[in-house]
């Protein structure tokens, strides 16, 4: 593999090849992959998917099924997955009772998946199917986890690259458990992987987090991202805010810890400030009050408690949900051969 910005695996040496060599051991011959496509207003998507990945993994003679999670769609997605069901029964469908959320749609999938291995896609093609290949050769090596590295976001405008690499910088940083940069849910997970990330019982997910959390031996393969094949993105400035602070707030508690700081910087700038006037009278024995800086100094500290109280509402908020225990997604129902089979899960 050329060489390229990628995070090395967390071992090294002969404790990586021992690791490696007694994995490759037990991994079947002839695994079943599956592919969990979560999709949510996605019927002009699903035909160009199905014509363009099967063809390729019947070329790489790999065992595999489709796992279609249907995010509460509200054009023709479901009625087109149903048909492709009929035709195919390596497709299933799992049709969620309302729109969950991609990272909910994401978790139907892994829970339902039969597969030794697994790999998350999106519809719109921007997940490139030739790169499973390459992802079987690096999982046949020993590796449990094998992901995607975006080495060009040629397709991104120049503010999402930026934004987006923000995003791994202030994650990074705050956060015990390190993402790395560029990599998204695309990414093969092996079967033992995928039973830790099924105990995993939070109800605010953050895929990308919880894939990193779970550990194991995990390596990057580079690729470039391409457009989207059709259809239109359903992510927009505002939910790929929330969607990056879902992401900090799950997985650190530095804003917190920072906001502890911040308080003890501003109570002592007041301190000094006290005694600086104290001091003022004493000597010059004049006592001039200014309104000005007194607004200004009331302002910022209203500024202030209100951002932090934001803060802790951001937590709060996580633990209220939390708290109550609701399942992550309701099945409405899952769909194999175009026949219903019982709700799991």
């Amino acid at each position: 593999m050329p060489d390229s910005p990628l995070p090395r695996p967390k071992l090294a040496g002969a404790a990586l090849d021992h690791q490696l060599a007694l994995q490759r051991s037990r991994r079947p011959t002839d695994p079943l992959l599956s592919l969990v496509v979560p999709v949510f207003d996605e019927d002009e998507s699903i035909d160009l998917f199905v014509d363009t990945v099967v063809p390729i993994l019947e070329r790489d003679r790999l065992r595999f099924e489709i796992v279609f999670v249907n995010d509460g769609s509200r054009d023709d997605t479901l009625s087109r997955l149903l048909d492709r069901s009929l035709g195919d029964r390596r497709i299933r469908v799992v049709n969620l009772s309302r729109n969950f959320g991609k990272e909910a749609a994401l978790t139907a999938g892994i829970d339902h998946a039969k597969g030794d291995v697994l790999i998350p896609m999106d519809i719109d093609l921007q997940d490139p199917p030739e790169l499973i290949g390459a992802f079987m050769v690096r999982w046949r090596e020993g590796y449990d986890i094998v992901y995607g590295v975006r080495s060009a976001r040629l397709t991104d405008t120049a503010a999402k690259r930026l934004s987006a690499n923000w995003f791994y910088w202030v994650f990074n940083s705050m956060s015990p458990v390190l993402i790395p940069p560029n990599v998204g849910d695309f990414r093969l997970v092996d079967r033992r992987a995928v039973e830790v990330l099924r105990q995993l019982p939070e109800r605010n997910r953050f895929m990308k987090g919880l894939f990193a959390w779970v550990g194991f031996n995990s390596i990057g393969v580079p690729y470039e991202r391409p457009q989207r094949a059709a259809g239109t993105t359903k992510f927009n400035f505002w939910r790929l805010w929330n969607f990056a602070l879902d992401g900090v707030v799950s997985f650190s508690t530095a804003p917190l810890r920072a906001w502890f700081y911040v308080g003890v910087v501003i109570a002592t700038v007041a301190v000094l400030y006290a005694l600086f006037i104290v001091t003022r009278v004493l000597i010059l024995g004049i006592d001039t009050p200014g309104y000005a800086s007194l607004l200004i100094a009331v302002l910022l500290m209203g500024a202030i408690q209100l951002l932090s109280l934001g803060i802790i509402g951001e937590y709060l908020g996580r633990l209220f949900l939390e708290v109550k225990g609701r399942p992550i997604y309701v099945v409405e129902g899952v769909y194999e051969d175009g026949a219903d089979a019982p709700p799991k899960g």
